[in-house]
């Protein structure tokens, strides 16, 4: 009878902790107690845990033709698109794709993983959850590298893990966006982030204020809105429009486009000649409302099928050494009736 291989889940189970305490104690984070990392460490030796992972990797010269894909969230219309790329290389090149969503977070991703590695896929293709970035806990990624497995990263990526990456210029999409506002004659320009914890909310919001500042415009901390469970957008949004002048508003994803839209027509404004409106990501919601929404595109197929491009390269080339890569996505603006034309 085969013997049942030890999974992560199962020593968490043994210790009644979690899977990322497991998972940092075996990768001897400095954030798990010593007590705590020997006794999950001793588990693991006596259980042949690293002896089934280094399993994995002597095995990965077989080449299943199947790699993982970790999504933080599938309702997001830009990782809809990004699967769609990934699974178009994908099938061209004759892999196939097992797919899982973290929901933005660090249990289920680290569960993920695991669940993915146990099914001696060739290689991984993810995003990382919010949750995972907001406590900076990327030990599992380590883990899986550590075990020859290849990974890319892609959109919300992490300096501290050294794997091939595609990212968006999100920086210079927010830049841009700003730069059109002022352009077209807006001064007072408010930004509505529900990702301001994301290493892709951060660099938006850095290229937001990288064009406010070059234009000589002050940076007023009441103009850029932070959404949360605690915060929601409605709220903020009627609170800035009832208390600041507001002619110009870049939304950090469709879904508070959206609402930033309707908010702004429910307070008597006009789009774009009172308030000018930009999101972030060419989805379906922003041509479909009335004015439809300018939106900084992301080209997220082609950042799909450049992740799968590469990953599968990696593969395919595994007894080459090469050196990781980033890949920077450039972004676009797709005006539309939301926004004043300077042209």
């Amino acid at each position: 009878m085969k013997k049942k291989r030890i999974t992560l889940k199962d020593i968490a189970k043994k210790f009644n902790v979690s899977i990322a305490t497991v998972s940092k104690a075996l990768n001897d984070s400095y954030e798990i107690s010593n007590s705590t990392k020997s006794m999950i460490q001793e588990y693991a030796k006596e259980l042949q845990y690293k002896s089934n992972s280094n399993s994995l990797t002597t095995e990965r010269h077989k080449n299943t033709k199947t790699i993982g894909v970790i999504i933080p969230n599938m309702l997001n219309h830009f990782f809809t698109k990004v699967f769609v790329g990934i699974e178009k290389i994908a099938t061209e090149k004759g892999y196939n794709i097992i797919t899982c969503i973290s929901n933005e977070s660090l249990e289920k991703e680290v569960a993920a993983m695991e669940l993915l590695k146990n099914s001696d896929l060739d290689g991984f293709i993810l995003s990382i959850a919010e949750e995972t970035q907001v406590k900076k806990n990327f030990s599992h990624f380590q883990n899986a590298i550590n075990q020859g497995i290849p990974i890319v990263m892609i959109d919300r990526v992490t300096d501290e893990i050294e794997c091939d990456k595609v990212i968006v210029n999100d920086e210079e999409g927010a830049y841009n966006a700003v730069n059109y506002f002022i352009k077209t004659g807006c001064k007072n320009i408010a930004i509505v982030s529900n990702i301001y914890q994301l290493s892709v909310g951060k660099l938006r919001l850095k290229g937001y204020k990288k064009a406010l500042t070059e234009a000589g415009i002050l940076i007023d901390e009441d103009l850029i809105l932070k959404v949360d469970e605690f915060n929601d957008i409605h709220t903020l949004l009627k609170i800035l429009l009832d208390s600041k002048k507001v002619d110009a508003i870049l939304c950090l994803e469709e879904d508070s486009a959206v609402s930033t839209l309707k908010m702004a027509l429910s307070k008597g404004y006009k789009v774009p000649e009172d308030i000018s409106i930009i999101g972030f990501t060419n989805g379906i919601l922003p041509r479909h409302v009335t004015p439809s929404i300018t939106t900084v595109s992301q080209h997220s197929i082609y950042l799909g099928e450049a992740a799968a491009k590469i990953l599968i390269d990696k593969i395919e080339n595994e007894n080459i050494e090469t050196s990781y890569t980033t890949k920077v996505i450039k972004t676009n603006l797709i005006e539309r009736e939301s926004t004043k034309r300077f042209h």
